[in-house]
């Protein structure tokens, strides 16, 4: 049975970069120290959008590098799949935005999705699965994009440093050669849904008059969210088991990068070095959705990963579902 390769990766992100000292200061003035927060998290630099780009302007830049990149136009993809939490429309969708703008053809297959923080890395696993029984697509063109920094309030110390915008796009293609998908699995829990929500008030509420702009913005009631790593450990157990793999296989990890402290953990439980963990979190700030494969894109650019490398991908969603996913680069 033919597999399913990620044939390109492309990331684009705003020129404006924020470093610590913006939001530093701007919580002093507010009688809050941040420092701490900000080393726990790996921040120091962030890049945030101005008023002229958005989720999707972001992603129809990042469609057309990635196709540049693989040599393809709009008519060579099957599929479009587009992942945000903070789409700029829910009418139309953003993936037929896309569509239009890489004059993509009519057979051509087009859906949203949103699994919060791992939509990209949920919406890349199915839609190899779909690939591999599907025998009329070839090649599927998958974007994240999240415009993160508007929705937080500036008053949160634990959103507002924490969270920056960017996208990230991948080419999906079949092929007949010894590298591509490997496996996958997600794990889900609901029982803590709650803990945050956008916006604050529910969407059936929002045109209400009385309600402040708080009620319409991020809700991000504190947790303790290292346990996940537990989850994230087991669940590469699983897929090493059933592959017949063993753990020194395994040559990079690309995880969440919404902390630091998911990529020590995660060398410190799984008993590897944490050389073979991706981390950018500090120059690109938490990006949501995309941020396992903006790892990804730094990994390959800066050689940390190879053609041939066993590379493994997690990311976890609030509140919560996780993913994890191990591919043949």
């Amino acid at each position: 049975m033919n597999n399913v390769k990620i044939l390109s990766v492309e990331v684009y992100h705003p020129e404006n970069q924020v470093d610590n000292s913006f939001y530093q200061e701007h919580f002093k003035s507010q009688g809050k120290e941040i420092s701490g927060l900000l080393k726990a998290f790996g921040r120091e630099k962030r890049y945030i959008i101005d008023n002229d780009e958005n989720t999707i302007t972001m992603g129809i830049e990042v469609a057309n590098k990635v196709l540049k990149n693989a040599g393809l136009t709009g008519k060579d993809i099957d599929m479009i799949l587009f992942s945000s939490q903070f789409p700029e429309y829910t009418f139309p969708s953003q993936s037929l935005i896309i569509h239009n703008a890489i004059n993509g053809k009519e057979d051509c297959m087009c859906m949203d999705t949103n699994t919060n923080c791992a939509g990209m890395l949920v919406t890349v696993e199915h839609t190899i699965r779909s690939m591999m029984g599907n025998p009329h697509v070839k090649r599927a063109l998958i974007i994240g994009s999240d415009y993160t920094s508007v929705h937080c309030r500036n008053d949160d110390e634990l959103t507002y440093p924490n969270f920056a915008d960017a996208s990230a796009a991948i080419i999906l293609e079949k092929t007949n050669e010894d590298d591509g998908f490997i496996d996958g699995l997600c794990k889900s829990d609901g029982s803590t849904w709650g803990a945050v929500k956008y916006p604050a008030c529910g969407t059936s509420k929002i045109y209400k008059e009385d309600l402040s702009i708080r009620d319409r913005k991020l809700e991000w009631t504190p947790f303790e969210g290292l346990f996940i790593i537990d989850n994230a450990v087991a669940s590469i157990h699983t897929l090493l088991n059933r592959n017949n793999l063993k753990i020194n296989e395994i040559d990079s990890y690309c995880f969440s990068q919404y902390s630091k402290a998911f990529s020590t953990l995660g060398s410190e439980k799984l008993g590897v070095d944490i050389d073979k963990f991706i981390y950018i979190g500090d120059v690109y700030g938490y990006t949501g959705t995309s941020s396992p494969f903006i790892a990804l894109y730094e990994g390959i650019k800066t050689g940390k990963i190879k053609r041939g490398d066993i590379v493994c991908l997690w990311s976890v969603a609030i509140n919560w579902t996780i993913c994890t996913m191990l591919i043949k680069y």
